[in-house]
């Protein structure tokens, strides 16, 4: 999800599949890619990321952001459950999750260089945040434009927080760590009102993927969406995101067919940037953002759902069509919770193909 976002391409195109980059692999995200820091890097942009990179590392750190068009990281280059988790809470507490005890112990990069190791979880979201105002303020103070990409660790297990959210939410230790998340879009929006450059901020936010049910009360909810994380139903691909650009994107809520496929292309088009010599699967929804299309609902009318492993023999399992999503082949996920009431979810549900395919209309059907 992270390569599909961040180059506007299938993660079939650039080989990053069948699944995650472990602190032992050695790959990462091919370096022909072009990432939209690349891109934006040529209008004159300052680029940073901050959170979680899980695009790898390398054997020799050559596939770090810092290679990747960004000038700036800070971060753990991977999901944090793939660590020894000890600490999450304050006052040493534990996490609820064993996680990965065999493998390396978190490490928080700072650009190319181990800064902390291992990473110290109650107070790593703050760190982040301090430094992405940095940074935003930096760029204001240079009068240049900046592209602040933040992928948060939150609320993917093992769960965390800080002292100021730690038991402060009626929803447990999950509650507090989406406390902390909120609160850090908080800090960094009024940031943005503090330098005043709030109207010249476009914000977009949205998940990877839907909720690890497996893991119940702490993997999040689906609501009327069928399965979760792990399979191509609409509970494991469907997610939301929110869009905001004060006095230029006009206000609304919208049910149109959109992919993190398209941020590449869309934030390109409106920073000005030239990707037209790129082989693209996103496509540019800045008019349709900004209310000038008005003679198409949307740019996006197809869309391809590709399992964790595709092939030429299978492709896809499933494509949505303006309203109709039709599965060809269907598979259940652990992530999606092997005690789901919906046999279909389950690991005991194996790849099963359809033919003819199971048609819906997600219209009238989003369940």
């Amino acid at each position: 999800s992270r390569a599909s976002l961040l180059t506007g391409r299938y993660q079939v195109r650039s080989g990053v599949y069948p699944g995650v980059f472990m602190p032992d692999n050695i790959y990462g995200l091919p370096s022909n890619e072009t990432t939209i820091a690349e891109l934006l890097k040529t209008q004159n942009y300052k680029t940073l990321i901050t959170g979680k990179w899980h695009l790898g590392v390398g054997k020799d750190g050559q596939y770090l952001p810092w290679f990747q068009g960004f000038d700036d990281y800070l971060g753990v280059p991977y999901s944090l459950d793939m660590c020894p988790c000890l600490t999450c809470f304050p006052d040493d507490l534990p996490c609820y999750d064993t996680c990965r005890p065999s493998l390396v112990s978190c490490p928080l990069y700072s650009n190319t260089s181990i800064s902390q190791q291992p990473a110290d979880f109650p107070t790593l979201t703050q760190k982040l945040v301090d430094r992405a105002k940095i940074f935003m303020s930096d760029s204001v103070q240079q009068d240049k434009p900046f592209f602040l990409y933040f992928p948060f660790h939150q609320v993917h297990h093992p769960q965390f927080s800080s002292r100021v959210h730690y038991n402060t939410t009626l929803r447990g230790r999950f509650g507090d760590s989406l406390a902390e998340l909120d609160d850090a879009i908080q800090q960094l929006v009024d940031n943005l009102d503090e330098l005043s450059v709030r109207e010249d901020t476009l914000i977009w936010f949205l998940s990877d993927n839907g909720p690890s049910l497996a893991r119940h009360e702490r993997g999040g909810c689906a609501g009327p969406l069928r399965c979760g994380k792990g399979t191509t139903y609409e509970g494991g691909v469907r997610v939301p995101s929110f869009i905001v650009w004060p006095g230029r994107i006009p206000q609304g809520r919208s049910n149109t067919l959109l992919s993190s496929l398209d941020v590449l292309p869309t934030l390109a088009s409106l920073a000005g940037a030239t990707f037209s010599n790129l082989t693209l699967d996103g496509l540019d929804f800045s008019r349709a953002l900004m209310g000038e299309d008005t003679q198409t609902e949307s740019p996006r009318e197809f869309y391809a759902i590709y399992p964790s492993d595709p092939s030429v023999e299978r492709g896809p399992h499933a494509v949505v069509w303006k309203n109709y999503k039709a599965h060809f082949f269907t598979q259940g996920a652990g992530t999606s919770d092997d005690l789901n009431y919906d046999f279909n979810c389950t690991t005991l549900h194996t790849l099963t193909e359809h033919s003819p395919p199971l048609l819906f209309d997600i219209s009238v059907d989003p369940g």
